[in-house]
């Protein structure tokens, strides 16, 4: 969590531990002044700057009262991962709700995302945005690019829970998750469903990515 960045956290960034145990952990991040509370629940880690810490965003608080899923996309999930340090005026987010939520007036929302959005943690979202956009708004060369990719892809339980979710998602987000799961050393029988997903008569445009190692074995043009 510290090494995240800023960002805000939820009970449900840890699905994997103890609900009870993470709570503690937060309130306790909280009073040694690590955490802000924006409400119960819902904590923020803010970043140093020259007038003092971040402040969390109201748009980006709403996202965490949405009843669908409401995960960063564009800039905001591509400074999330630290691919850039650009700022934007209107915070991106998509959802695969019908309509997005009418406090963001703030922000850009897109709507309509795969149903398979339900269940990923705000990160594991970000990831698919990002592949969606083939990484363009990054701020770093190629190489460096995927290896933050890499690092935020997690284990094989992580990569095999957006591997289901990118079932829905368009062919060119499929063949870029394979291809950087393949490169981090993913479950063979995970990239094996992916594989089988595509059109092997499919050429797909990978942008910058198409500097990942096996890139051409996912149909990179």
């Amino acid at each position: 969590m510290l090494a995240a960045g800023e960002r805000h956290w939820t009970l449900s960034d840890f699905r994997d531990l103890s609900a009870t145990a993470v709570a503690h952990a937060l309130s306790r991040l909280n009073a040694d002044g690590e955490l802000q509370r924006v409400r119960k629940g819902l904590y923020f880690r803010p970043k140093m700057t020259a007038i003092g810490p971040s402040m969390p965003s109201a748009s980006a608080a709403v996202a965490h009262t949405f009843a669908a899923p409401l995960h960063p996309s564009g800039l905001t999930a591509a400074s999330t991962f630290g691919l850039t340090t650009q700022n934007t005026g209107r915070p991106e987010f998509a959802t695969p709700a019908t309509t997005g939520p009418g406090a963001l007036r703030d922000a850009t929302v897109h709507t309509r995302r795969p149903h398979t959005r339900h269940g990923l943690t705000d990160e594991e979202g970000a990831f698919l945005e990002i592949l969606r956009d083939r990484a363009r708004a990054s701020d770093l060369d190629p190489a460096a690019t995927i290896k933050r990719l890499i690092i935020r892809l997690g284990g094989s339980d992580g990569f095999r829970r957006l591997a289901t979710a990118a079932l829905a998602e368009p062919p060119r987000v499929r063949a870029l998750l394979g291809a950087l799961g393949q490169q981090a050393g993913m479950p063979a029988s995970t990239l094996e469903a992916l594989r089988d997903s595509l059109n092997p008569l499919s050429r797909f445009d990978f942008g910058l990515l198409r500097a990942l190692d096996h890139a051409r074995a996912w149909q990179a043009k």
